[in-house]
């Protein structure tokens, strides 16, 4: 097998080395404004997996003259769709919860998704350094609220081993840090840069998780696999994140797969995203309305460690939002009405609630709202 440095130095990055794009002159000088706004990359690996136009795989690397559209609609899509920006007290480090930051390791990724919540930065040079590296460290030794770090990007696993080791050890040199979490697509986009040395390094720091990021079966290969079970082994708690996308994954059968295909190999489920708001992306959004479908159509009807959360990050900064379906139907001091899977609707009685003749003997209180 080719090493992961081989397979990312033969990626995609023009137009002429994409597969399955139509032959019209003036497709072909649109698409090179698209790349000239968001940059291309599909590595090797990644690209041997596509197999024609508008598969799965193929919709979320392979840049189309719809991102352009979306660019120029400017009215509802931004660049900075969460804010970032605004939530930095240093530069590429985001500090938007009190006992939490993310931090930016770089700004390059195996693959460049051209749903990315991050297309303004994404591929571009210059953006993180050793200084913003070096501030953003200091930061967090600065503040003793923050005992969680996302370690994000970009993809934190394209840092040489050498640079990473550096990294994680001065992260972990913090008396008050108590978890490290890695952002990464590199399992599930180019396995090989798993290695048994990466691993070892790793596994010196832990308490250390991974987030990972499936959106396809198709995604989950014998490479993959093999990736995922060597973090496993040492001890790594896996989890994934998956974005909800139009034409991708938009239905509960997919979904479904997916999620049981992760959690055969010790991926646990975390999060469906809601698409970002994000310029260059509206033909990605589905409804909140298709998520709340698809989370409905999985709570009952397959394992409840199969079941992520499906949430919103909500516009301008507000922070992730989980969404349910409408399993309450009613509810009062004496009773919560409720639906299951199957649709069949049960009676909850409340604490203080009724005595077997449906009177209350409890003094009425008023009630929190339960969520819908």
């Amino acid at each position: 097998m080719e090493s992961w440095q081989q397979q990312l130095s033969q990626s995609a990055v023009k137009i002429e080395d994409l597969p399955f794009i139509p032959e019209s002159p003036e497709y072909r000088e649109r698409l090179k404004r698209v790349a000239e706004l968001y940059p291309i990359r599909i590595n090797s690996y990644f690209l041997s997996l596509i197999k024609g136009p508008n598969d799965p795989l193929w919709k979320q690397v392979v840049p189309t003259v719809e991102e352009l559209d979306d660019y120029i609609d400017g009215d509802t899509l931004v660049a900075d769709p969460l804010n970032e920006e605004g939530d930095m007290p240093v530069p590429e480090l985001v500090h938007r919860y009190p006992d939490r930051v993310l931090l930016m390791i770089n700004n390059q990724c195996p693959i460049v998704c051209r749903f990315c919540t991050r297309k303004r930065k994404i591929g571009f040079p210059g953006i993180v350094t050793r200084e913003t590296l070096r501030q953003g460290i200091e930061y967090i030794r600065n503040n003793p609220e923050i005992r969680d770090v996302i370690m994000s990007g970009g993809d934190p696993l394209l840092v040489p081993d050498k640079e990473l080791d550096r990294i994680l050890g001065e992260l972990r040199s913090i008396p008050h840090l108590e978890i490290i979490r890695i952002g990464t697509r590199v399992p599930g986009t180019l396995p090989s840069r798993v290695t048994e040395n990466l691993c070892a390094i790793l596994k010196k720091y832990h308490p250390l998780y991974f987030n990972m990021h499936f959106n396809h079966p198709a995604e989950i290969t014998p490479e993959v696999e093999k990736a995922c079970a060597m973090l496993a082994d040492v001890g790594i708690p896996l989890g994934s994140q998956t974005v909800l996308l139009k034409g991708v994954n938009d239905n509960a059968k997919v979904m479904k797969e997916l999620m049981l295909k992760l959690l055969k190999n010790r991926v646990k489920p975390y999060y469906i995203y809601q698409a970002d708001m994000t310029e260059g992306t509206d033909h990605f959004r589905t409804s909140v309305e298709k998520g709340l479908d698809i989370l409905r159509d999985l709570m009952g009807h397959t394992s409840g460690m199969a079941v992520p959360y499906f949430v919103i990050d909500a516009p301008g900064g507000g922070g992730k939002v989980r969404l349910l379906p409408n399993s309450v139907v009613e509810h009062n001091k004496d009773e919560v009405v409720i639906t299951n899977y199957e649709g069949k609707v049960f009676r909850y009685t409340q604490p203080n609630g009724k005595n077997g003749n449906g009177n209350s003997k409890a003094k009425h209180q008023d009630m929190c709202q339960l969520p819908a």
